[in-house]
């Protein structure tokens, strides 16, 4: 039998798909500064960044859970949700940046002319938002949100749909992404799959257990094995 190194895998690379919040941008401050406002308000104790951090891909139900914990039930939640989603998009990019390597994986990209788009849970409305905020993100040849279709990852459909805008064979495509569905999804869609071992990794996720094809542990990674 045959062993592929990674060199072997890439070599039929045709695109390159990204989770957004924790793999390519770090958006847990702005987050984490939605969260609160909205905890303020109801004179509530505010999260420390250590504690929603690990949380901030979760969107605003995981990070909403967090901070009203079993109180959450005593309030309606889809007020909660707007007070955080408006006190958010008033703020989308005041601390939010892109992780330390990715402009350079993506200038790779963009140089070796391999298409590379995102595939997020983010609403659209907020990443088309987010997005122009990052001249390194310009040249995305696709973007899916949560809300683009009916439905969202864990669901493979969004990176499906992804592949045939860009007009790409998702077996002959990469997903990198820091969450378990992110894994899941990009393995349903048979494509190879990468965690963003620097993202939204919370300390009792047992990444090795997640199946994907490999840990990425900077975004450089990426490049080294390309």
């Amino acid at each position: 039998m045959t062993i592929k190194t990674p060199s072997d895998v890439l070599n039929n690379t045709q695109a390159v798909l990204f989770d957004l919040d924790g793999t390519l941008l770090d958006t847990a401050n702005d987050l984490g500064e939605a969260l609160n406002f909205v905890l303020r308000k109801y004179h509530l104790p505010e999260v420390p960044q250590a504690i929603y951090r690990p949380v901030a891909s979760d969107g605003a139900l995981g990070l909403l859970t967090l901070g009203f914990n079993s109180q959450l039930k005593n309030y309606d939640y889809d007020v909660l949700r707007t007070q955080f989603l408006n006190f958010y998009q008033e703020n989308i990019a005041r601390q939010t940046c892109l992780y330390p390597g990715v402009t350079e994986l993506l200038t790779r990209l963009n140089t070796d002319n391999i298409p590379w788009g995102i595939v997020t849970n983010k609403p659209e409305g907020l990443t088309k938002q987010l997005l122009p905020s990052f001249i390194e993100l310009e040249q995305c040849a696709v973007m899916v949100g949560g809300d683009t279709l009916p439905q969202r990852k864990p669901d493979p459909e969004p990176l499906f749909y992804a592949c045939e805008t860009i007009k790409v064979d998702p077996k002959h495509c990469l997903y990198v992404g820091d969450a378990i569905r992110d894994i899941e999804a990009g393995n349903r869609a048979g494509m190879k799959t990468f965690v963003a071992q620097w993202g939204y990794i919370k300390s009792t996720d047992n990444i090795h257990e997640w199946q994907a094809d490999y840990i990425l542990k900077s975004p450089q990674d990426l490049l080294l094995i390309r």
